[in-house]
């Protein structure tokens, strides 16, 4: 689900995921029709770092 939101809305997966001072760069990064593809590539990215920074957490037992 956060996937098609980082592919359609870059701006709100940063706000999901805890980020809003780069969901509010991203946003207006989006605004413009050429800033799109690249907050969206961003977003994806940034999506696949908090996964394996969740999945690192776990490992070490910081998070249940």
């Amino acid at each position: 689900m956060r996937l098609l939101i980082a592919i359609l809305l870059p701006w709100l997966l940063f706000f999901t995921i805890g980020r809003p001072l780069a969901g509010i760069i991203c946003l207006i990064l989006q605004i413009t029709l050429i800033g799109w593809i690249p907050a969206a590539i961003w977003a994806v990215y940034s999506l696949s770092q908090f996964h394996t920074d969740r999945k690192i957490d776990q490992a070490l037992g910081k998070r249940p």
